[in-house]
């Protein structure tokens, strides 16, 4: 299974945007979102999920801002943008793309069982 180290850095910016396009969220609830959607075949930690948060904030595929808690510390809240949504859609068809190919490729192997 593939795991943060075997994710590519689109990848990573791809499942935060889609995290993001079913509403605004900090980070912790995102890498949870990514590891439960998954069912925890993919693992979001802090050193690929805020860099990516970060560049993509940037990009003005997101926004942040920071929310106040009742208790504890605030915490940052990203949403995404209108941009940021046109290129998830972007992203997604490309990805479907590339799945489609590979597959093709190695479809007549899924169905065989091993000698």
């Amino acid at each position: 299974m593939p795991n943060e180290r075997d994710l590519q850095r689109n990848d990573t910016r791809m499942l935060v945007l889609a995290v993001l396009s079913a509403g605004p969220n900090h980070g912790y609830a995102i890498a949870r979102d990514i590891e439960n959607r998954s069912a925890h075949a993919l693992s979001m930690g802090e050193g690929a999920l805020y860099p990516a948060l970060r560049a993509l904030e940037n990009e003005k595929l997101v926004t942040a801002a920071w929310e106040l808690q009742p208790v504890g510390a605030a915490r940052k809240v990203y949403t995404l943008t209108d941009l940021g949504r046109k290129e998830l859609d972007l992203r997604t068809d490309a990805w479907l793309e590339y799945t489609r190919a590979v597959s093709s490729m190695i479809g007549g192997k899924l169905n065989e069982q091993p000698a």
